[in-house]
This record gives C-alpha cells, structure tokens and sequence, in this order.
C-alpha cells in the first residue's frame, strides 16, 4: 500500500493546483471511486451528468494506484460518489484532500458515501489488525446485494437533486425507472439461482459475502486466511480439506486475485475456478450494473449446475 507520506509528497508538487472553477456549467461532473458506482451514478443522473471513475474495472478497490491526475479530477468535480465503509480509505482521502474541492468535502451535497443506508455485514466486536484487513464499519462489498443497491441509488439522486435542483425532477424519473428494472430483474436472478439455494462456495477474499446472503449461498471459505493475508500451504491444506467434506466445488475469483492458487486449489477438490469480476467493464458487454448482475448470476448458475 503507498503510504500517506507519498500523497502529501504528491500533494506538494501540485501546490500550484488553482482552487476549483465556479459553479458547474453543463452536466454535472461526478467523480465515483469505482465502476460500479459509475455505473449506478450514470443510470441516475442520465444526461445530466458526465461521471468519470477513478478505479479501474480490473484493480482491488482497497489499493488503487493513486495518481496526481486523480486530483485534477477531483479538483473540478460538482459531486463525488464513493464506497464508505473503509473501502478507500489507504487512497482517498490524501486524493481529496490535495484535491482542495469544497464542493466535495465532507458534509458538502456533493458528497455521497454509498455505505450510508446500508445494513452492514461483518462489523468486528473489537477492532484488531491481528486478524487481517478487517474494516470496523463493516463488510464495504455490499454493492453484490440489489436490495443494498436500491438504497444507493436513492442516495444518488437526492444529492444530485440538491446540487442541480433544476435536474430533480429527471433523476427521479431515472430512479423510479432504475428501481422498476432492478424489481424485475432481481426476481430473475432468483429464480436462475433458486434450485442452488444452501450450495456451498468458495471465494478468494470476503467480498461475495452480501451476494451469498441475499441468494441464499454459503461461503464455507476463503483461500485468504484473514482479509489482505496471502494464503499459506497450511491454510489451504485446510481449505481443501473443508471444500472435500461440503462438497464445495465452486471458487470464486476477481482479475487481481491469485488464480494460480485457485487453480492449485480446484485441482485438489474436483472445483471450477469461476471468473467474478465485481466491477463493470471487465467482461464484454457488463457496462451497466443490470448487465454485471446478469453476467454474475448467469455464471454462477451454470457453475453450480455443472458442479452439483
């Protein structure tokens, strides 16, 4: 992870970075940290916005390589939408704060933090780094569960309605129309992935936790020991062992993960190793979130039914 110290470094070079411009002309510029974000932002915000994401559809949202193009960006944002939840927190808030934008500091309507709303999963009893990665507010990959989604959008439109009061009413119109969509489609994905309700999977990292609770899944374990800790031979021969005995035979992996180690894993347990980007953009035709949702259940269904 770069360290803080590198950013203020950064943020020195760009000393001479003008304060940000006069209030937006044109569509909103919103800034979201990831793709998915985006993805959600733009189905609100429709024409009146020009979203720009800051992650790629392909990095670990926990460690992006932060750069000082970033803060320009940020610098002439009319909104931000990021995660919450600590998702960002080793590469944001130096990006912010260098960004020197009152529009999108803290408190301000342009700020949206996505967790906000959100019925967290995983919130830690005691906060400890001893046991990995862990985030204090939660579990921050929520946005795998469409019910959590709803509520992202919603916060989506209320803020771009008080930055660009003029606009409200077509990001209403966008929201109902987005909330009507995903109605429809999340009775689709339930019934694609109801015959497989309670089967057993595996993940890299605990980031399809929300995704397995919504529909009825059941992670049995992590090739991670604890959050961010790469796998020893000791936790894996354990891993192996478990995914023996639940007949689990699915491992679910992001394009950032070790797929060498799932690969090693599935060879092992008679397991599929099942590509599950988080993030749009990553496999063809995924740019919108439906489009994502469709492609992860699709794949998953058809991964349990070969592995039943």
């Amino acid at each position: 992870m770069k360290t803080i110290a590198l950013w203020y470094a950064i943020s020195g070079t760009l000393a001479a970075l003008p304060g940000p411009g006069p209030a937006f002309a044109g569509p909103l510029k919103v800034v979201a940290t990831t793709p998915d974000l985006a993805a959600i932002s733009r189905a609100i915000g429709g024409t009146a916005v020009d979203v720009t994401a800051l992650a790629k559809p392909t990095e670990d949202p926990h460690f992006v390589d932060a750069k000082p193009s970033h803060i320009v960006t940020l610098n002439r944002a009319d909104v931000l939408v990021q995660g919450g939840a600590e998702l960002e927190l080793g590469w944001l808030p130096p990006l912010l704060e260098s960004a020197r934008n009152p529009r999108i500091a803290p408190g301000a309507p342009g700020h949206i933090v996505a967790s906000e709303g959100i019925t967290m999963l995983e919130i830690p009893a005691t906060f400890d780094r001893s046991k990995g990665d862990v985030h204090s507010l939660g579990n921050p990959h929520f946005l795998l569960d469409p019910l959590a989604v709803k509520i992202v959008a919603a916060q989506i439109a209320h803020h771009l309605a008080q930055v660009a009061p003029g606009s409200a009413s077509l990001f209403q119109a966008n929201l109902k129309q987005f909330d009507a969509t995903l109605d429809l489609r999340l009775a689709e994905w339930r019934k694609q992935l109801a015959p497989y309700a309670g089967a057993r999977i595996v993940t890299y990292h605990k980031d399809f936790v929300y995704l397995a609770a919504r529909f009825n899944l059941n992670v049995v374990e992590t090739l991670e020991p604890k959050p961010g800790i790469a796998p020893s031979p000791a936790h894996l021969a354990k891993v192996i062992s478990t995914m023996k005995a639940e007949r689990a035979r699915v491992i679910l992996l992001q394009p950032y993960q070790n797929r060498r180690t799932a690969e090693t894993v599935a060879r092992q347990t008679d397991a599929l190793v099942l590509d599950a980007p988080q993030q749009p953009g990553v496999v063809k035709n995924t740019a919108t979130y439906f489009d994502l949702m469709d492609y992860l259940v699709r794949s998953l269904a058809t991964a349990l039914e070969e592995k039943k």
